[in-house]
């Protein structure tokens, strides 16, 4: 169980690690002209756009620049935090 209560933890961390990456880069390439049409723009888009989707739909974008993304890293932050904190009382109920 000791092995368990190391690895999920962690794994859980890089996944969400990975994520919020990906959410910057996405970001960033909206910066470069034609990025977010690359394959790699598309895939990264895929993965993110479902996520970034539920936060545009109630921050509209104010003078052209869209902040659903910065509310969005800091509420992924808040998600990560209360994942670990119900892993945790989970393993304190083993």
């Amino acid at each position: 169980m000791n092995l368990l209560e190391e690895l999920v933890p962690s794994i859980i961390g890089w996944a969400f690690y990975i994520f919020q990456i990906l959410l910057i880069i996405y970001i960033l390439m909206s910066w470069v002209p034609q990025a977010k049409d690359s394959p790699i723009g598309i895939g990264i888009g895929k993965i993110v756009e479902p996520y970034l989707s539920i936060f545009r739909r109630f921050i509209p974008p104010i003078a052209m620049i869209d902040f659903s993304p910065i509310v969005a890293i800091i509420a992924i932050r808040f998600v990560q935090q209360g994942v670990f904190a119900i892993w945790i009382w989970i393993v304190s109920l083993l």
